[in-house]
């Protein structure tokens, strides 16, 4: 079971990072095409409806990418997620099918007008479809996270004995999850970066070979002042989401400044150390007192528990869960049973907890204190490499704060090009943003371990019933296909990036 687990995670994985090489570039270069667009509007200068077109086409090859990589994901619930799809399919599959139904077909009609109804609208309603398209892309997105972040934090539901599965008690707060806000907006902020960014670095590489001059200059001064305002928006979101998560995820958060003991409020943030899961501690530690204590929970006085307080913490709830499941089982045998009743209702905020002694003994009557103890080890998650994706996201955001607000100063003195050196930089930071939310995803996923659902569904739970083999043949066959596809990607997008904006005219 273990291996058709740890295969499943796997495949998930990289299906999941793998399909948001292209999620986050769409999300930001469709913005930045209504952006262009707009101007052509409203001054009628040929060059911005060029801009917009090549742009365009840029967005369009990774839309297709993204599309056809998103499906074989939500196929997976299915296939290799089953016993999760059964129990919390009530919520997180209304979300998906609201995101199917309404965001994707909105976005799909709108990227067909973009495309091939440039003369068959006037420039404003054309324009009212590039925006709607925007949105529509957006909009796609944030139903896709709202489920996500049920996920870390299973609001507006509740668990049903009779049914053995997780209901829908109220969509509102789902919808309105403070972990769904502070996600979506934070998510998307990183994507307008990178889409600022793809934007940057092909027009420094214009001016370095000294072609499509006016394109890439302009290009460089629409990219540089919606990347600013971008990678800003990401430090301040970024903000919010670590405030959501010292309330709701507090292991994560431990998990993520390698914190193994509680310090005295306000506890100081890491800005380097080496964390050893051997003994527990982090070494060569260099720390800025306060810092952690005053993001995380804006207070003076709130302390963050560690790692080790939050064992002891799910230790207790184990054993507080285990009452529940054994009341569980006698319900399933007499409904009746008004004791157990009254014993899962005490107890059943516990009940995920529980579980995860399932993985440890499969004799749940005769779970001991070692058990016990094994099952809360468990819920801690690989401390150094949430530690150091974590420190590595937050030093490139900064980084792109930086290059940003360097493009946007010389956009004002109109030199842009003659300052080749910032050419090169901007060039060769294009991978950089992919980097930082690929380590993003792995905080917010991986820290999440061992929960598929936190608190409510261990992982090891949800998979389906599957030989090691099956699973291990159709990972095979998606690395295979998906290594194609990305070969067709950057085949495609070499090529249209050599032509450049004549590709238009040859259209």
């Amino acid at each position: 079971m273990e291996s058709v687990v740890d295969l499943s995670r796997l495949q998930f994985a990289v299906t999941a990072l793998y399909h948001f090489l292209f999620v986050p570039l769409t999300l930001g270069l469709s913005f930045l095409l209504a952006i262009m667009e707009s101007v052509y509007v409203m001054t009628g200068k040929e060059i911005w409806r060029t801009m917009t077109k090549f742009w365009g086409v840029l967005f369009g090859i990774n839309f297709a990418m993204g599309v056809a990589t998103g499906i074989t994901m939500e196929f997976q619930f299915g296939t290799n997620w089953a016993y999760y799809s059964h129990y919390v399919g009530d919520i997180f599959g209304s979300l998906l099918a609201i995101e199917g139904l309404m965001a994707f077909f909105l976005e799909a009609t709108f990227i067909g007008l973009f495309f091939f109804a440039w003369n068959r609208l006037t420039k404003v309603q054309h324009l009212v479809c590039t925006w709607l398209l925007a949105l529509g892309t957006n909009f796609s997105a944030l139903w896709i996270l709202v489920a996500n972040a049920w996920m870390q934090s299973p609001v507006g539901s509740a668990f049903n004995p009779e049914t053995m599965r997780m209901e829908l008690t109220s969509f509102y707060d789902v919808f309105f999850n403070p972990v769904a806000q502070s996600k979506f907006v934070h998510t998307v902020s990183a994507g307008y970066v990178t889409g600022a960014m793809f934007v940057l670095s092909i027009s420094a590489f214009y001016l370095l070979r000294n072609k499509h001059v006016d394109l890439a200059k302009r290009s460089i001064a629409v990219a540089a002042s919606f990347g600013l305002a971008s990678a800003l928006s990401v430090v301040v979101l970024g903000d919010e989401s670590g405030y959501t998560t010292s309330a709701n995820q507090k292991m994560k958060l431990a998990a993520m400044e390698a914190m193994w003991e509680t310090e005295p409020a306000p506890a100081g943030f890491t800005i380097f150390g080496l964390p050893s899961m051997a003994d527990h501690k982090t070494h060569a530690e260099i720390k800025i007192p306060w810092a952690l204590g005053l993001i995380a929970t804006r207070s003076l006085t709130e302390q963050i528990p560690g790692i080790n307080q939050l064992v002891e913490q799910s230790k207790t709830r184990i054993v507080s869960g285990l009452e529940a499941y054994k009341a569980l089982q006698k319900l399933k045998a007499n409904k009746n049973d008004m004791q157990a009743k009254q014993t899962f209702a005490d107890h059943q905020q516990n009940l995920g907890y529980g579980l995860l002694l399932r993985k440890i003994t499969t004799d749940m009557n005769a779970v001991t204190q070692e058990h016990i103890d094994q099952a809360a080890k468990s819920t801690i998650p690989n401390v150094p490499v949430l530690f150091w994706s974590f420190r590595i996201m937050v030093g490139l955001g900064l980084y792109f704060i930086f290059l940003f607000a360097w493009a946007f100063y010389r956009s004002t003195k109109r030199d842009v090009e003659n300052h080749r050196g910032f050419l090169r930089l901007a060039l060769f930071s294009l991978p950089f943003p992919w980097i930082a939310i690929e380590l993003g995803w792995i905080v917010a996923e991986y820290g999440r371990q061992p929960w598929a659902i936190e608190g409510i569904l261990p992982t090891f739970m949800g998979v389906s019933s599957t030989s090691s083999n099956q699973v291990l043949f159709s990972l095979i066959g998606f690395v295979l296909f998906y290594t194609i596809l990305l070969v067709v990607d950057l085949y495609l997008m070499r090529k249209y990036i050599k032509i450049g904006p004549e590709i238009i005219n040859q259209r």
